[in-house]
């Protein structure tokens, strides 16, 4: 999947938004991870430097050349283990329950069926798993709600690499069967007018299933 126009811009744009406070919302979403992690849609690897110790590997699947390369760069001199491979939310190049924790950060916005890759996520991890969220999503009601109904019905996902502003993520993750253990919402950028907010961040558990007897 390539988008060199956008990827090149969220390469520039991504240590910015660290600096204005992303980063802290990255190491909140990672404190805590363990065992095998696989994360869908890497970007530049502005994850990396926050896994900590006790993450063993990092399958780090990102689709769009520029991105991936860069993220192999970044993956050289992270902390832990990292291997950036090419792939897609929908078709994850691993194995049936082969993570401990499955890392999603602002790509839920941009896959074209969060159904589908919330499946995705599912089958790769492992019962009783760990899905982490950091998203931006749609606001409940307002101006806000009005500009992003408008932005995602017109030119937005054009020019954000197929971003939409409008998606009810934490609700389409209780809909793929995981079940939320932690939730936090607020603002980001906090100060600016930007569609591309408000943001949650957070912690679901996949289902056990009981086997029948």
């Amino acid at each position: 999947m390539k988008r060199p126009i956008f990827a090149r811009m969220y390469a520039r744009v991504r240590p910015a938004m660290d600096r204005e406070g992303a980063a802290e919302h990255r190491r909140r979403l990672l404190a805590g991870a363990a065992g095998r992690v696989i994360e869908i849609g890497a970007g530049d690897g502005g994850n990396f430097a926050h896994y900590p110790a006790e993450v063993v590997s990092v399958l780090a699947v990102e689709p769009e050349p520029y991105l991936r390369a860069q993220a192999s760069r970044s993956a050289a001199t992270a902390s832990v283990p990292v291997e950036v491979v090419e792939g897609t939310a929908d078709r994850l190049p691993a194995a049936d329950a082969s993570a401990d924790v499955l890392v999603v950060s602002l790509v839920l916005c941009s896959v074209p069926d969060q159904q589908v890759a919330l499946a995705e996520a599912a089958r790769v991890l492992k019962p009783g798993g760990e899905l982490r969220f950091y998203e931006h999503v749609a606001a409940d009601g307002g101006r806000l709600e009005t500009v992003q109904k408008i932005a995602d019905a017109t030119v937005w996902s054009l020019f954000a690499g197929g971003c939409h502003v409008h998606r009810d993520t934490a609700a389409a993750i209780e809909a793929a069967g995981f079940v939320i253990e932690e939730l936090e919402r607020f603002d980001f950028p906090a100060d600016q007018p930007n569609p591309a907010r408000p943001h949650i961040l957070g912690r679901a558990r996949s289902v056990v299933v009981e086997p029948v007897v």
